[in-house]
């Protein structure tokens, strides 16, 4: 809960417990710090249950907040999960280096998080939410903007919309059968080799 510093007398800028004397202003919330555990527990929280299986009574006692201060700073459930992908940057950085090597980087971000048992936000997101209607155009939205359009930018040739579509296929596809089946088959697999595969995957997917 965010907590309420006490001011001095309207007016004064002072401190009564000191004799009056001037002190540096004390912002009354620590809004920046609040609004960013609210954030981190809706990335978790949707991440974990899903955009359905969570309320914002849920984010708040997460978050140690009131649902109040939640609505305040970030309106609807759905406004807050829009906030929670629009802060998602990391594959922007993995995509954005460049045409060249693109299929390598999607493969080597793709073969570290089965090494390290990691998924991205995201991937989370989009496998527990992606069939609720109330967040489908936010999802769409960053997809587009943050995944698609990106490699469009980046390949000549014909159809760079579709080749770039179904590179995003691969990447973040599959969602059901890494729940089913789990990942420790490809954590066996050598590490290298898995890479070379997926390159050759995403090769093959953006090629002209």
């Amino acid at each position: 809960m965010e907590a309420i510093q006490v001011d001095g007398p309207p007016g004064t800028g002072t401190d009564p417990g000191t004799g009056g004397e001037a002190r540096p202003p004390v912002r009354k919330r620590d809004r920046e710090a609040t609004r960013q555990r609210i954030l981190d527990a809706a990335r978790d929280l949707f991440g974990e249950h899903g955009y359905g299986g969570v309320t914002i009574r849920m984010i708040a006692a997460e978050a140690d907040a009131n649902t109040a201060l939640v609505h305040r700073y970030f309106g609807s459930k759905a406004d807050l999960f829009a906030e929670v992908l629009s802060g998602e940057s990391v594959l922007r950085g993995v995509i954005a280096g460049g045409p060249e090597d693109l299929p390598r980087r999607l493969a080597e971000y793709f073969a570290h998080q089965v090494e390290h048992r990691s998924t991205t936000s995201v991937s989370r997101l989009l496998d527990r939410s992606a069939g609720h209607p109330e967040v489908k155009q936010s999802l769409l939205r960053y997809l587009e903007d943050s995944i698609v359009e990106p490699m469009v930018a980046q390949l000549d040739g014909p159809n760079p919309r579709a080749r770039a579509l179904l590179a995003s296929t691969i990447l973040m596809g599959g969602g059901p059968v890494r729940r089913l089946f789990g990942l420790n088959d490809l954590r066996e697999a050598d590490p290298d080799e898995l890479t070379e595969r997926l390159t050759t995957m995403f090769s093959a997917a953006l090629a002209p």
